[in-house]
């Protein structure tokens, strides 16, 4: 198949099938691009982190990452489009239904249902990836404990603990990737 083809396909079928944003996308992401051999497990966990500390959210930025690996500007073109392309298809139509049936004791149900779901799926995702990060790739049973990561993430927490509940203020987003990113070059390079 048509490298153009198959990502349009691929991040469509993404997009169309994926609820809860960057991080409920995360599983059919990740089976999409390591099913087309995309990307190996590695660099699919280093692109989560690298989408995650870049501006714009998750979904967007790993859809022209892999379009752009695979099939250069044209190919992020089309993955990016194609990601988001069910989501503005489906909002339109809410937003125009909505305001109509918003007092509907059954859409408000639906709604927090699909919220319910989301969290679980976020949860998930997040048990994943600090899984796979601490002891490598399990769906390839390639277990390697990363005690590195491990001593990464125990500061980070800390760090968030002691800022939450001493400080009684939240570590800002961007100072957090700072601080793991330099973390990560001093931990790593010893």
């Amino acid at each position: 198949m048509n490298i153009y083809l198959s990502l349009f396909i691929s991040f469509l079928k993404i997009g169309l099938f994926s609820f809860g944003g960057g991080y409920g996308m995360i599983p059919l992401l990740k089976e999409e691009v390591l099913k087309n051999g995309w990307l190996n497990e590695a660099e699919l966990l280093d692109m989560i982190g690298i989408s995650e500390s870049t501006p714009g959210p998750i979904a967007v930025n790993m859809a022209t990452f892999v379009g752009a690996s695979q099939a250069g500007i044209l190919g992020s073109l089309i993955a990016t489009f194609s990601v988001i392309l069910p989501a503005f298809v489906i909002m339109l139509i809410i937003v125009s239904l909505l305001k109509h049936f918003s007092d509907n004791k059954y859409v408000a149900a639906a709604l927090s249902s699909v919220r319910q779901v989301v969290i679980g799926l976020i949860i998930s995702v997040g048990a994943l990836l600090f899984i796979d990060l601490i002891f490598g790739d399990i769906s390839a049973r390639a277990f390697a404990f990363d005690y590195r990561a491990l001593i990464i993430a125990v500061i980070l927490s800390a760090a968030m603990a002691v800022s939450k509940f001493v400080f009684k203020k939240q570590i800002p987003p961007i100072l957090l990737i700072v601080i793991s990113a330099c973390l990560g070059m001093g931990i790593y390079a010893i």
